[in-house]
Order: structure tokens, then sequence, then C-alpha cells
């Protein structure tokens, strides 16, 4: 019996004494890295790059490196395209088997992933390792046009969009386009007539949430928002803006029956009602 037979019938044999490598252990030169045990001394060889953090293993088609070749291998039907693992749930198809058992968690609804500062739970570990970076106010992805950094990648992708000027989420029935979809959805809302956000003190309701936090100023009586020019306040900054044409003299607002401006609509409004005798279909015109 030649040698690599020999040693092929004792990885198959692993009770037998005669087998002088069972207790081979994963070490460097100086010490135990870790306690898994291999059939062979060129199996612990293959372990140890893993430790080393040794990258030897070079993809020919995007030069990035792996410490194993199975690794390499997984990696290439990311090039090649073909993905072979289909979710029996939503038929989305995946190049690694892996990945399909990461996505699979989404709709298990198990959440084994759990921050550790304010216990959200996260079906996926790059999800929590990227909602991480909220609490540590790091801000490691940088726009190249303008240099903002962001904390979550999928923010900075979003953020590019505004230097490409593309706007590739349309509204299907007023066809204006948005940046993001969180914009898509919200304006959404307009056509629906939904107001799902309510005020807790007097029960109004809005379309945006970022409209009931404005609203919600003027229970609180604070006025965050100051005239540079007269110091007033306000508790919501379109009524600063409504207020600054005041001191510009700037009169938007034109009556097309008479021709007089004024510089609040709200104004024009009241002097229309004077024309309604003679004139009932009054637009107002906006400089």
């Amino acid at each position: 019996m030649d040698q690599t037979e020999d040693r092929h019938r004792r990885m198959h044999s692993p009770n037998q004494q005669s087998r002088t490598d069972i207790d081979l252990k994963c070490t460097t030169l100086k010490y135990l890295v870790c306690n898994n045990t291999f059939a062979s001394k060129s199996n612990v060889n293959r372990q140890l790059p893993v430790h080393s953090n040794e990258k030897l293993l070079e993809c020919s088609l995007c030069s990035k490196a792996f410490t194993s070749k199975c690794i390499l291998k997984k990696h290439l039907f990311v090039h090649s395209n073909v993905k072979l693992f289909n979710c029996s749930v939503c038929n989305k198809s995946f190049s690694r088997k892996d990945t399909l058992n990461t996505h699979l968690l989404l709709h298990s609804n198990e959440k084994l992933f759990e921050c550790s500062v304010c216990n959200k739970s996260f079906s996926q570990k790059c999800s929590l390792n990227q909602h991480l970076l909220l609490h540590s106010n790091e801000k490691v992805f940088k726009c190249s046009v303008c240099n903002k950094s962001f904390s979550q990648k999928s923010n900075l992708k979003t953020h590019l969009f505004v230097h490409s000027k593309e706007k590739l989420f349309n509204c299907s029935v007023c066809n204006k386009s948005f940046y993001q979809k969180s914009n898509l959805n919200s304006h959404l809302f307009v056509h629906s007539k939904e107001k799902q956000f309510k005020c807790s003190v007097c029960n109004k309701s809005f379309s945006w949430k970022c409209s009931l936090n404005s609203h919600l100023l003027v229970h609180s009586n604070e006025k965050l928002f100051n005239c540079t020019v007269c110091n007033k306040s306000f508790s919501q900054k379109s009524y600063l803006n409504k207020h600054l044409p005041v001191h510009r003299n700037e009169k938007l607002f034109k009556c097309t029956v008479c021709n007089k401006s004024f510089t609040w609509k709200s104004s024009l409004r009241k002097h229309l009602r004077r024309h309604n005798d003679w004139e009932i279909n009054v637009k107002v015109e906006h400089l």
C-alpha cells in the first residue's frame, strides 16, 4: 500500500490508533490560534492563512483577494451572473447558497442579531453592523463630489443621485419625479388624501410626519425660526417665509381684475371677494 492510499484510508478511520495525525491542531510557530483539529497537515496549512489575514488567492476579474480556494470559488459566481439558488417564498435568485440562507431570515421574521446599545434586532448581521455606525457617529462613507459623509452606504448611494440629477422614482399619477423612493412614497399621500399622522393635542391630521412635527411647535409655544431683520420669531419655517417679503417690499400676488398687488396670497383672496359680483372666475396670478 503506497503512502497516498494509506493516508486516504486513515481519513476514513478516525478511531484507529495507527493514525498519527488525528490530533493535528491549528497552530502557528509560537501559539495556539484555535482548537480545530484536522485529518492532515495539509489541511492545517490551509487553515493558517485565515488567522494570519493573508489573502493569497486573487480573483482574476476584480483583483479581490481571499484566504482560501473555496471562498474564491464562491466569489466567482458573482461575476458569472449564474444564480442557481432560488427563494421558495419570493422566487428571488442568488449566486450563493449562504446568501440565500441569509435572505430566508427576512421571511421567517427571525431577528437573531441584537444591538447591544438600543436592543433593536435585525435578521442579518450586516444590517446590525450598519446600524451600529449610527451609535458610533462614524461616517465612513464619503461623497467623492462634495465630501459629505454618511454612516451608511445606502444613504451615500441615495445622496449621489443629487449630483447626477437623475430622478428615477416617478409618480404614476402626476409624473413628478424624485431622487429617493421614500420621497415618492411621501408624495403619494397627496393623491390618496390619506392623513395618517394625527396630532395628539387637537386631533388635526397630516399627510406627512414632518408636517405634524412642524404643527406640534404651535402647541409647545416654541418659536425657533427668527427673522434676521426684525428678530420676530415664528413657530414654523413657512410662517417665517411668508413674513420675509414684508422687509423686501415684494408684492408677488397680483389681482387679474384690477392689477393691484399684494404681499400675501391671503390678502389677495380677501381682495378678490370685492370683485365677486362681476368677476366669477378670477385666477390668482403669481408673478
